[in-house]
């Protein structure tokens, strides 16, 4: 058994750390972690322990004056947290106090600022074999990161390779005293089955179970990270870069696990989850498989995912809701959208002028039909309609698309068209309309 050390901190924790956060439950891997950081002077000052404070457990306030009694003991300083932690519909109580502890946590580191937490190697065993149930891929497999960015700064696992019984040794040599959460020996909840139930079987078999789990979990994240590299090369040819939609051709062209790849990543860079294989199966049969007639769509973690002229959209639901008619201050150069969408406005050589603008009642509408208007260079008057066909503006974006009335006259389509008697082009101040979701 090897003795636990501060090096296992200075290996991970920037020098340029801010504050040092730990996050405390008052159990033993916890509390040996923040023991670690008291016991060096260069972090003393500058460590905070965080207790969560889920309001699950009747202990909890008790548990909370522990941990603060134990960070003013080490010379630490402490913070409590507390959170809703009460499960959504299909959600298990698991992972809602799993969210609700890390969106708190979250939300307090800054940059420069790092938060430690305990878990060792058995508990990246317990995650390793709950993704394998799940059937997950290589990413799932491997696990817990090391380091990984965390809110504005990172989160670092300082005992990550360590097993479990070195924790407790160390626990037991300090003297410390810590508490013992009742509910982890309830095995209705997954990884306490695991970890009551079936890995002290596996361990009985294969002593170094949770070591080499670690290991096959840290081949996994190298091998995750080449398909990250891979994925990346391959979408940037098949993505486009504003609307990050898919040309559907040169999808087809890749084999099927690259395809599939692909379309996971794409799910990630719309902020979703990494779909299953059903999903997959559905986007491929039921929208590019299409009639070439058809408007077909798909609905997955409140998105839309639909196609158009040889393209492949993954839409939000709430942005296609139609928003009403609405001033622009002109005290405001960016205003939003009940729908999710936000406007500003961009200083710039050519566009509207800024005198024209500032003196102007600008108002906000969206298409009612029959919308015309003149554009620079070309001759007549132009149906909106046919101009939103003329550069394959997905149909169901149309209605949402704001249009900017000066005066009451329409002056410019947002993000599309400027009209001609509003445009100027001789170099004088002018703005253009930016539209775009309000990330």
């Amino acid at each position: 058994m090897t003795a636990l050390s501060v090096d296992l901190l200075d290996r991970l924790v920037p020098e340029q750390a801010e504050t040092i956060f730990v996050g405390y439950s008052g159990g033993v891997d916890s509390h040996v972690l923040l023991h670690l950081c008291a016991s060096k002077s260069a972090y003393r000052d500058k460590v905070v322990a965080v207790y969560v404070h889920h309001g699950l457990q009747a202990e909890a306030d008790a548990w909370s004056l522990h941990c603060r009694q134990v960070a003013e003991a080490l010379g630490v300083g402490f913070r409590e947290l507390r959170v809703d932690a009460r499960p959504k519909k299909r959600q298990s109580p698991e992972e809602a106090a799993r969210i609700a502890r890390y969106t708190a946590l979250a939300e307090l580191v800054l940059q420069h600022d790092v938060l430690l937490v305990a878990q060792h190697n058995e508990d990246q065993l317990e995650t390793v074999l709950l993704q394998l149930f799940r059937g997950s891929g290589v990413a799932g497999l491997a696990a817990m990161p090391e380091c990984m960015p965390f809110g504005q700064g990172v989160l670092l696992r300082p005992l990550l390779g360590e097993d479990k019984r070195n924790i407790v040794g160390y626990a037991e040599s300090h003297g410390l005293a810590w508490v013992e959460d009742p509910s982890n020996q309830a095995v209705d909840y997954d990884r306490n089955f695991l970890r009551n139930t079936i890995i002290p079987l596996l361990k009985q078999r294969w002593p170094a179970i949770a070591k080499t789990v670690s290991r096959s979990a840290r081949h996994c994240a190298e091998a995750a990270g080449l398909l990250d590299d891979l994925a990346g090369s391959l979408l940037a040819d098949v993505c486009g870069q504003q609307d990050r939609s898919l040309a559907i051709d040169r999808l087809l062209s890749l084999d099927k696990s690259r395809r599939a790849l692909v379309l996971r990543h794409w799910f990630q860079l719309n902020g979703l989850k990494p779909p299953g294989e059903k999903i997959l199966r559905s986007i491929m049969s039921e929208v590019i498989g299409a009639r070439a007639d058809a408007d077909p769509e798909i609905q997955c973690q409140g998105r839309m995912i639909k196609r158009f002229r040889g393209r492949l959209y993954c839409i939000s639901r709430n942005l296609l809701l139609q928003d009403k008619t609405q001033p622009w201050p002109q005290d405001s150069n960016i205003i939003r959208r009940s729908n999710g969408y936000r406007l500003r406005l961009i200083a710039a050589e050519t566009g509207i002028p800024v005198g024209i603008w500032r003196h102007a009642e600008v108002t906000v509408r969206v298409r009612q039909g029959g919308e015309t208007l003149e554009l620079p260079g070309r001759q007549g008057r132009h149906d909106l309609k046919k101009l939103f066909q003329e550069l394959s503006v997905p149909p169901w974006l149309r209605p949402v698309v704001p249009l900017i009335y000066l005066n009451g006259q329409l002056a410019a389509v947002a993000g599309f068209y400027l009209a001609r008697q509003f445009y100027s082009a001789g170099g004088e101040p002018c703005y253009r309309i930016e539209w775009e979701p309000d990330e």
